[in-house]
């Protein structure tokens, strides 16, 4: 073997045999991000909203939590907020930012489906609601084309997913099950194995040939193919009208009730990020990476950015009926019991937004409060 593949392989295995530690890592409420951005400065004569100093906003460092990226680093929020100031924590991991919410580490964040149901399921249906969608597609599933031409192919391979229980695990287990191939969802063992393999690790891992492919968001897809990878299947194919959700926007119950104008202030914020985004989206593309350096140290090369980017819908609609079959995917694959979600969302600050700028409102398809 040569010397540079052997380093590689041995940086992937020590990786993967990283990952409680990295998991346990996680389990903290999230980095600061630095705010030296000035557009994020306060407006000379601003003025608080409800006379709160500050709000505390959470995202992960995902092109597909763009929005959240875009308006930061054009400083949308921060307008929208007025003399109230937006503070930013990032997050590698569902659970982690669920942590941080309940304990009032943020007020706001952006996540994904799983996270957001395991949450609001485990507190009785009191830690969350959904208040806004944020984007739809950016899942790809990638494989060594040198050992998967076929989706036949897959069997007995090894295929990565983020996390244990998370929306791309989910809808790989589900995907898998549908293929009439049985997989134990705990331990990943079966017709095909499932590796939880966190995200900044899976690329090292696909080139060291520790793993066959990976069921990943974006970015994480694309630096797979600008290693040699293929997409296998985009699972926006997999969804009517090629639209599911990704992620969503969430806050915590109880800063709702009391700030109720603070989190119509963020949505207002959210609309427009989605807007602009909309109406300018090669500088959009350079605002959501400047921001991912600014928060991470390092941008994207433009052979992983521009094909990411590209498969990801930004929009104010949280699909609610696809978290509904996200989460019927979730109790069959065993990895929950199943879910009471009514009340899950309350889209009544977004719609009322949404009627001040002229565009359509959107449902909860069942799941909203009474």
């Amino acid at each position: 073997m040569p010397a540079n593949r052997s380093a590689s392989l041995r940086r992937a295995v020590a990786a993967v045999a990283a990952l409680p530690l990295l998991t346990l890592a996680a389990c903290g409420y999230g980095s600061e991000a630095k705010a030296d951005n000035a557009k994020e400065k306060v407006a000379a004569g601003s003025k608080k909203i409800d006379g709160l100093d500050t709000v505390k906003i959470g995202y992960f460092g995902n092109l597909t939590h763009g929005t959240a990226l875009v308006g930061r680093d054009q400083g949308i929020f921060q307008k929208a907020l007025g003399a109230t100031k937006a503070s930013y924590a990032t997050f590698n991991a569902g659970p982690s930012e669920i942590e941080a919410l309940n304990a009032g580490s943020i007020d706001i964040g952006w996540i994904g489906p799983s996270p957001a149901i395991n949450g609001y399921t485990k507190s009785g249906g009191k830690s969350l609601r959904i208040i806004g969608g944020s984007a739809s597609g950016g899942v790809k599933l990638v494989v060594d084309p040198a050992k998967i031409k076929s989706v036949g192919d897959l069997k007995g391979k090894k295929i990565a997913t983020p996390q244990l229980g998370n929306t791309q695990d989910v809808a790989f287990l589900n995907w898998i099950s549908e293929q009439g191939w049985k997989v134990d969802a705990q331990s990943g063992k079966g017709d095909v194995t499932v590796v939880r393999s966190d995200n900044k690790v899976t690329p090292d891992a696909f080139k060291a040939g520790s793993i066959d492919g990976a069921w990943v968001p974006e970015p994480t897809a694309s630096k797979l193919v600008a290693e040699g990878g293929k997409v296998l299947l985009d699972e926006a194919s997999l969804w009517p009208g090629k639209k599911f959700v990704i992620t969503n926007i969430i806050v915590s119950q109880k800063f709702l009730a009391a700030h109720p104008q603070v989190v119509e202030a963020v949505l207002k914020g959210a609309v427009e990020t989605n807007k602009w985004i909309g109406a300018h989206p090669a500088e959009a593309k350079a605002a959501a990476n400047r921001q991912l350096e600014a928060d991470s140290g390092k941008a994207l090369p433009a052979n992983v950015l521009d094909p990411a980017w590209s498969s990801i819908q930004f929009i104010d609609d949280p699909l609610a009926a696809t978290l509904g079959t996200e989460a019927a995917h979730a109790v069959k694959a065993g990895l929950l019991k199943q879910p009471d979600l009514k009340g899950i969302y309350d889209l009544s600050i977004l719609n009322k937004v949404l009627k001040a700028e002229g565009e359509p409102t959107v449902d909860a398809a069942g799941l909203g409060v009474s």
